[in-house]
């Protein structure tokens, strides 16, 4: 089972407009947080001065930060249940196979004695029409 990783980072724009939205904050926690809130005050700007130089390197330079991880799993048993989680219809193996399954169900009702012999053929002949 293989996984592929893929790294996220946010748009040069978004970057931009943390970048400066970090600026502010960095202000406001010298100049107001610092002063009132005490040790607070000081990890309350490291993190807005961590969050700024972040966006300032996704914003700025090719060389960003990644937000976020997608692992794709690359298996084929995976992809097929993504495929049906969806709706898709993968192949006509598994239309046959469904047909095959509903064919032996029918089979197996008429043996019972469940469904009369008219009713066997007619949906019978249905499912085969659809085939």
């Amino acid at each position: 089972m293989s996984q592929k990783k893929i790294k996220v980072r946010p748009g040069k724009t978004q970057s931009k407009f943390g970048f400066i939205v970090g600026i502010v904050f960095c202000i406001i926690g010298c100049v107001v947080v610092i002063p009132i809130f005490g040790p607070f005050g000081i990890l309350w700007t490291g993190v807005a001065v961590v969050i700024t130089v972040m966006n300032f390197k996704n914003g700025f330079s090719d060389e960003g930060v990644a937000t976020h991880e997608i692992i794709i799993d690359e298996s084929e048993d995976a992809t097929e249940q993504d495929w049906n989680a969806v709706g898709g219809n993968r192949s006509v193996q598994n239309e046959d196979g469904d047909i095959e399954a509903k064919l032996k169900k029918l089979n197996s009702l008429y043996e019972q004695r469940l469904i009369t012999s008219s009713e066997y053929e007619e949906k019978r002949k249905e499912l085969l029409d659809k085939f």
